[in-house]
C-alpha cells in the first residue's frame, strides 16, 4: 500500500494498516520536518515512483485543492512503472470533483471514500473513525485490516462517499464556523460568558471544550476553505443555495490568515483559554468596533 500524503490523517491510517500485515509505503521527499515526523514508522522509499510501483493499493488522503493535481501524478507514476493499483481517493471532495480525479487516472480503478472523525491513533481517547466507502471495489478496501478503523461499504456508485463527507463536514465545520462568528460578536458585546451558558444546555461538548475546539478548528482553516467550496458545489448541484458555504470558504479564509491558522494541529492542542483563542482569531462583529 501506498499513502499519498502521509499527514496527520494519512500516516494514522499507514501505521494501523501496517499493523494490520500490510507493508506501507510514503514518500516524504520535499515535505515538512513536520510530516517527516508523523511519518516515522511507515517505510520510506524516495519518489511516488517508487511508492506506486510496489502498491497494489494506493490511497489519496490531502487537502481537497490538491486531489486533482495528485491523482494526475499517480496516473503518471502507474504508467511509467506498468502498473495498475487500485487507487482509493479519501478526500473531502464534491462528487463532481471525484468524477474529475477518476478522469485524471486514467484507466486506473477508482473507490470513493471519506473519513469520518479523527487520525485513527493507538493513544486517541476521541471519537471513533469511520472509513466510508463506495464503487465496485469498495469492499477490497474495506476488507483490509486496521485495528483502530470502522470501514463501512455504502450501496451506489462511486461518488456516494463523497457526498455523505459533503454532508457530514457541512455539519461539523460550518457549526464550528458558526460559533467562530457568534463567539466573536458576543465577545466584543461583552455578553460571551452569558452566550455561552445559554447555549451550553444544547451544545454542552462544544462549549466544555470551546477554546481547544475553535484553536483546533482553526489550524486546519487552509484546507476548510476548499472544503466549503467543494461543499457549496455539492449543494447547487442539488438544487439548494450555495451562498451558504460560500460564506463559510470566507470565515475559513479569513482564520486561515490569523495567528491560530499558522499553528500545526500538534501545537493547536495545548491551547484551551476560549476568549484567546477567539480574539487571536481576529473576527470583527458587525455593529461593534475592534478591541484596543
Amino acid at each position: 500500500m501506498a499513502i499519498v500524503s502521509p499527514g496527520a490523517m494519512g500516516s494514522a491510517l499507514g501505521r494501523g494498516y501496517a499493523e494490520g500485515g500490510a507493508r506501507v509505503l510514503a514518500c516524504v521527499a520535499g515535505r515538512s520536518q513536520r510530516t517527516r515526523a508523523l511519518a516515522d514508522g511507515l517505510d520510506l522509499v524516495d519518489s511516488l515512483d517508487a511508492a506506486v510501483e510496489a502498491a497494489d493499493v494506493v490511497l489519496s488522503v490531502v487537502p481537497p485543492g490538491e486531489a486533482l493535481a495528485v491523482a494526475g501524478a499517480i496516473r503518471r507514476s502507474a504508467a511509467a512503472a506498468g502498473v495498475t493499483p487500485l487507487v482509493a481517493d479519501l478526500n473531502a471532495v464534491s462528487p463532481a470533483t471525484l468524477a474529475r480525479v477518476g478522469q485524471a487516472l486514467g484507466g486506473l480503478d477508482l473507490v470513493d471514500g471519506s473519513i469520518s472523525g479523527p487520525p485513527p491513533r493507538a493513544a486517541s481517547t476521541r471519537a471513533r473513525t469511520r472509513l466510508y466507502l463506495s464503487g465496485p471495489r469498495a469492499g477490497e478496501i474495506a476488507a483490509l485490516a486496521h485495528p483502530r478503523l470502522e470501514p463501512r461499504v455504502l450501496a451506489g456508485p462511486v461518488g456516494a462517499a463523497s457526498a455523505l463527507k459533503m454532508s457530514t463536514a457541512s455539519l461539523y465545520k460550518g457549526l464550528a464556523a458558526l460559533f467562530l462568528q457568534a463567539t466573536a460578536a458576543a465577545q466584543r458585546a461583552g455578553v460571551l460568558d452569558a452566550m455561552l451558558d445559554d447555549v451550553a444546555p444544547t451544545f454542552p461538548a462544544q462549549v466544555a471544550e470551546l477554546g481547544s475546539w475553535l484553536a483546533l478548528s482553526a489550524s486546519k482553516a487552509d484546507r476548510y476553505v476548499t472544503e466549503m467550496r467543494e461543499i457549496a458545489a455539492t449543494q447547487a448541484a442539488a438544487g439548494l443555495p450555495s451562498e451558504l458555504f460560500e460564506a463559510m470558504a470566507v470565515v475559513w479564509e479569513r482564520v486561515a490568515g490569523s495567528p491560530l491558522g499558522a499553528l500545526s494541529p500538534e501545537q493547536a492542542a495545548g491551547v484551551t483559554d476560549a476568549a484567546a483563542v477567539i480574539r487571536a482569531l481576529g473576527l470583527p462583529a458587525a455593529g461593534f468596533p475592534p478591541e484596543t
